[in-house]
């Protein structure tokens, strides 16, 4: 589990101070930013969540439109059939594995945790399919619980443009981002970070332009 023990952002020049300045300024300006994910319970959340790796919010949540109205317990996902299931999900990619995995996760569910989904790190991370991202992930929204930071694709590249990374591994972006921002922001962090790279901070084309952080950015400059 990764903790304040473990967390040594050596590698990165940002400073606390310049950290959350760049917190306030997306919290002011994405203040009611959540995950784009619909759901109504844990096990939605995280079937969601799973689902969502290599693909968009958007389609994920057309997928499951459909998908929550026919699975809506751990036991219909257990008793799924492989090939229809992964038919049912095909269109966000990677399908046969992440068939392979909610099935999976669902039998363990069931088998160790009495078909409820696990509200700690430690146990999450058990299941097929689920790193720390889909973890924090769940334990954020689905219990209000602050283990660590979601680190996807946004977060990746929006961290390592405003300097608050120069690593390119997710445990390590992780372990930074931690070192230089308080525990309670964790939770929240990554869903600004995930705000801006979609408003802003594109992976193609960012607007540094109009860019609210372009002061306290090292990279705006050289994307001008």
């Amino acid at each position: 589990m990764v903790g304040h023990t473990l967390v040594n952002p050596r590698q990165v020049n940002m400073n606390k101070k310049t950290a959350n300045k760049i917190f306030k300024i997306l919290n002011d300006t994405y203040s009611r930013v959540t995950t784009a994910l619909v759901y109504k319970t844990p096990l939605e959340l995280l079937v969601s969540t799973i689902l969502s790796a290599q693909c968009t919010d958007v389609r994920v949540n057309i997928v499951t439109k459909e998908l929550f109205k026919k699975y809506r317990t751990v036991k219909d996902y257990a008793q799924a059939e492989l090939p229809v299931f992964e038919q049912e999900i095909r269109s966000t990619g990677f399908y046969r594995n992440k068939a392979r995995n909610i099935i999976s996760t669902a039998r363990m569910l069931i088998s160790d945790f009495g078909a409820e989904i696990p509200a700690e790190m430690e146990s999450l991370i058990e299941l097929p399919g689920v790193a720390r991202k889909t973890a924090n992930i769940v334990l954020f929204h689905a219990y209000g619980k602050t283990e660590g930071v979601a680190v996807d694709t946004h977060v990746k590249r929006v961290s390592a443009r405003l300097g608050l990374t120069k690593n390119t591994d997710p445990k390590k972006i992780e372990k930074d981002l931690m070192g230089l921002f308080d525990r309670k922001k964790w939770g929240m962090l990554s869903s600004l970070l995930i705000a801006h790279g979609r408003k802003v901070c594109d992976a193609r084309k960012p607007l540094c332009a109009s860019c609210m952080l372009q002061e306290l950015c090292p990279s705006n400059r050289g994307m001008q």
